[in-house]
């Protein structure tokens, strides 16, 4: 008799422990899961953006995506390396439009009636390339369609990501290479660094975009 009674507080004994470890473990589970959605909502979302091409069109993505995302409330870090750098410079009208090699341009035409808007000008590449004055002409059609439909000027794209503390650096590597002075730069510019001082930010970053 006395050994089932000991059998049986060993197993209540067993049982008892058995409740605490799973009560601690439910208990930690639910602050486990408290503490996550509290560190994702108090988290802020970052975006880091090496900028590589220095044309008209290819300086929208950039600076649309930044702006963006700072709208948005989010950290924004852009890199601006080789030709990237022209979209750091004081003046941007110089900005044009290369079609040759590019197979999506030139774009449809932004003037006349529908039916020849909607036309496709597939000119070939030796076309583009030997017509005096194509690059121009191109670039003046961006431009007007860009006007046209009321989206911003990349002038203006740059100063909202600007205004919405996007932080733009240039790498001291293309600016010596080239042999830019910072006098040809906005005063905007946050910081000169090289790709070992960009790539641990980047690496930090929620998302990271190469254009």
């Amino acid at each position: 008799m006395a050994i089932a009674k000991h059998e049986i507080e060993q197993k209540l004994d067993k049982s008892l422990q058995n409740m605490k470890l799973a009560d601690l473990n439910n208990w930690f589970d639910s602050r486990f899961d408290e503490k996550m959605q509290e560190r994702e909502e108090n988290h802020t979302p970052s975006l880091s953006i090496v900028v590589t091409k220095g044309t008209l069109d290819m300086a929208y993505p950039p600076f649309i995506l930044a702006s963006t995302a700072a709208a948005l409330g989010w950290k924004v870090d852009l890199f601006f390396t080789f030709y990237g750098l022209e979209l750091l410079k004081k003046n941007l009208d110089g900005l044009t439009v290369s079609p040759l090699g590019n197979p999506a341009m030139p774009m449809k035409m932004p003037f006349g009636p529908e039916w020849f808007k909607g036309i496709n000008w597939n000119i070939p590449n030796a076309v583009m390339g030997n017509v005096p004055g194509f690059e121009s002409v191109a670039t003046g059609l961006m431009k007007k369609t860009v006007k046209s439909k009321g989206v911003a000027s990349v002038q203006e794209l740059r100063d909202a990501c600007i205004e919405s503390e996007v932080k733009l650096v240039a790498c001291q590597m293309t600016v010596d290479l080239f042999g830019f002075q910072t006098s040809d730069f906005i005063p905007e510019v946050a910081d000169w660094i090289g790709a070992a001082s960009f790539l641990p930010v980047a690496q930090k970053s929620d998302v990271g975009l190469f254009i």
